[in-house]
């Protein structure tokens, strides 16, 4: 017997936990998917680890915006039972893996943001979402770092891992704009001094990634390309479809299990 998605009521505190929740949980998910796959064992335990990281933050997020909404509904609720246009993740985060190359540029590119995101959330005047900050941050640090020793490592080694550095670059750059975004439900409450505004990481994020990319002899891409957008609404690529249809399937179909 196959499970019905859940109806959530949005108000703009839950879609902005869920939003970042979501960001962390498909990332979280997507870095899982490189064990057993890894180049090194290494890596492999890295990035299980990032994962848990990141799904950690999931949880706390999700667990806020159950208490939020007051409808029932738990972490695997929102994590099993909803349908991809109910997600609000960004797009770059549901990218698919691709190369090594692909994968830590992408993850350059979140925990660039997500390091000073959280940095600047831990002034929140939500005592919750502050806590959440602090903790989250930490771990964004350690991924930032880890992200861009790799992204040098690979920009300025081989030809070949030069190129295909470059080529994760192109095809990752346009769904970095989706990041800085934000809409009425957020301007809401920035104003109300719960939340930060992200367009005002951009400079930093982009002084950030400057640095790095100097180092790993690739050229920033420029500031005025064309972007992305719609994973914050709920339109996204057809890669989460595949993503949540893998990550759902046991709890779809054998609802009420517990293991």
């Amino acid at each position: 017997m196959a499970t019905t998605s859940i109806s959530v009521a949005e108000t703009p505190l839950v879609l902005y936990a869920l939003r970042r929740a979501d960001d962390a949980l498909i990332l979280g998910h997507r870095l899982s998917q490189w064990i057993g796959r890894g180049p090194t064992l290494e890596e492999e335990m890295a990035f299980g680890n990032f994962g848990l990281d990141l799904i950690g933050q999931a949880r706390a997020l999700y667990a806020y915006a159950a208490a939020i909404e007051a409808a029932g509904h738990d972490e695997d609720d929102f994590a099993y039972l909803r349908d991809a246009p109910q997600y609000r993740n960004l797009l770059l985060v549901e990218q698919p893996n691709g190369d090594f190359a692909v994968t830590m540029l992408r993850q350059l590119f979140y925990s660039a943001f997500a390091d000073f995101y959280w940095r600047a959330m831990m002034t929140s005047r939500d005592a919750t979402l502050a806590a959440i900050a602090a903790k989250s941050e930490k771990e964004s640090a350690y991924h930032f770092s880890h992200a861009a020793e790799w992204v040098i490592r690979l920009g300025d080694g081989t030809a070949e891992s030069h190129a295909r550095t470059e080529a994760a670059c192109e095809a990752l750059w346009p769904f970095t704009g989706e990041m800085f975004e934000s809409d009425a439900a957020e301007r809401e409450l920035c104003d109300a001094g719960t939340i930060i505004d992200p367009a005002s990481l951009r400079v930093p994020w982009r002084a950030r990634l400057g640095e790095v990319f100097a180092a790993a002899g690739l050229a920033l891409p420029a500031p005025d390309r064309w972007m992305q957008r719609g994973g914050r609404s709920g339109r996204h690529s057809e890669h989460l479809g595949h993503l949540l249809a893998e990550m759902q399937i046991l709890p779809r179909s054998f609802p009420g299990a517990e293991w």
